[in-house]
């Protein structure tokens, strides 16, 4: 069983930043993908950004040139450096990782709030 402790949410004003950490521990398989997705009210989730074991990176759309995901393979965890923030990022942020052949796991989600 894996467990998803994601730490770094908060509120901050349009054009601030913030960086999200996920750290994974149980029974982890060492090739998987590591990422964030995210939901807001009333919307289906949606990617945010992930990352292969091996380096290879995915962002949705929305967050391109804004958003930075990193990875640190010897502690399982992964990072999201959020910069330029706007309203529309407003979500609750939840990490994911996914090993070919075995159910998603996912943490608790974080709230992030973009406002003034």
């Amino acid at each position: 069983q894996v467990q998803l402790v994601e730490s770094g949410g908060g509120l901050v004003q349009p054009g601030g930043s913030l960086r999200l950490s996920c750290a994974a521990s149980g029974i982890i398989f060492g090739i998987n993908t590591m990422g964030w997705y995210r939901q807001a009210p009333g919307k289906q989730r949606e990617l945010v950004a992930t990352m292969t074991y091996f380096g290879a990176i995915e962002y949705g759309d929305s967050v391109k040139g804004r958003f930075t995901i990193s990875r640190d393979n010897a502690k399982n965890t992964v990072y999201l450096q959020m910069n330029s923030l706007k309203p529309e990022d407003t979500a609750v942020y939840y990490c994911n990782l996914r090993t070919i052949g075995r159910p998603d796991n996912w943490g608790q989600g974080t709230q992030v709030t973009v406002s003034s």
